[in-house]
């Protein structure tokens, strides 16, 4: 019997060695914010690799956030601290007064792709659908002015499509017309989301354009029904955390009031 094929953690290629010197050299001061990076020139001679690694190199500090580079002058050390990323990425959700649901405009680079899938993983976990089937629609969304792209995925079971028969009809509508869906059919609505983040796979570092050292950051917003604590639907998006923050905006809820502790009668009484 052959033996299983193990996982094998690869060395970083050369342009990332690169890039991890530099922004080693950035944070202990060796190059301040403000000054110009050496030459590509300069740099092929320091590290003894070619013009397209140094190139790769610092794309990857652009990525970082770490450097600029400008036209006619080179690549430019960025403040270090109190930047933050350039692309946010607004996450509220907004009830008008009439009833319909608002939410942020994302510009989509594609039409949506609808599939059938079974769930797992994280969302399975959120869903309580661990192998179950779902719907899925998939987005690819960017931000116009910084260029930064979003992968988006609304996960639908196929215990929420049975119970509200439209959203099955049209699963690539609007997020905000599903969220309508689900309230005209009586449901009162919940949502929580959860962060996290991890290594990007190589799949997606192509998709979303970002390199191998560059951190994913990805969100789980599991909107429920409020009456019968159940999870209905699940939107996975996944950003670049070097070039994205996410926005949350925070409402107070009024919290419980809180038990007086009973009173003690007297010993004589």
């Amino acid at each position: 019997m052959a033996a299983a094929r193990e996982h094998i953690e690869r060395a970083p290629s050369m342009y990332m060695q690169v890039a991890q010197r530099v922004a080693s050299d950035i944070r202990r001061g060796r190059y301040q914010s403000g000054e110009l990076l050496p030459s590509e020139t300069e740099m092929v001679k320091m590290y003894g690799v070619g013009k397209h690694t140094v190139r790769a190199a610092i794309s990857e500090l652009r990525t970082m956030g770490l450097v600029e580079s400008q036209q006619g002058r080179g690549s430019i050390v960025l403040p270090s601290g109190g930047v933050l990323p350039a692309t946010r990425v607004e996450r509220s959700i907004q009830r008008t007064t009439k009833g319909s649901w608002r939410l942020p405009e994302a510009m989509e680079t594609e039409p949506p792709a609808v599939s059938r899938t079974t769930l797992e993983g994280p969302p399975a976990l959120l869903l309580n659908q661990q192998d179950q089937d779902a719907i899925s629609v998939d987005r690819m969304i960017h931000d116009p002015a910084t260029g930064a792209r979003m992968a988006h995925r609304v996960l639908i079971p196929l215990s929420t499509a049975a119970d509200v028969p439209s959203i099955a009809e049209q699963p690539d509508a609007e997020i905000s017309d599903l969220y309508q869906q689900l309230a005209d059919a009586g449901l009162n609505l919940t949502f929580t989301e959860h962060v996290t983040a991890r290594t990007p796979y190589p799949d997606e570092r192509t998709a979303l354009g970002i390199g191998d050292a560059s951190p994913l950051l990805i969100t789980y917003r599991v909107t429920g029904d409020a009456d019968h604590g159940r999870p209905l639907l699940c939107e996975e998006l996944k950003a670049p955390a070097a070039t994205c923050q996410l926005t949350y905006p925070m409402t107070p809820t009024k919290a419980p009031a809180a038990k007086r502790p009973a009173r003690r009668r007297p010993a004589s009484e």
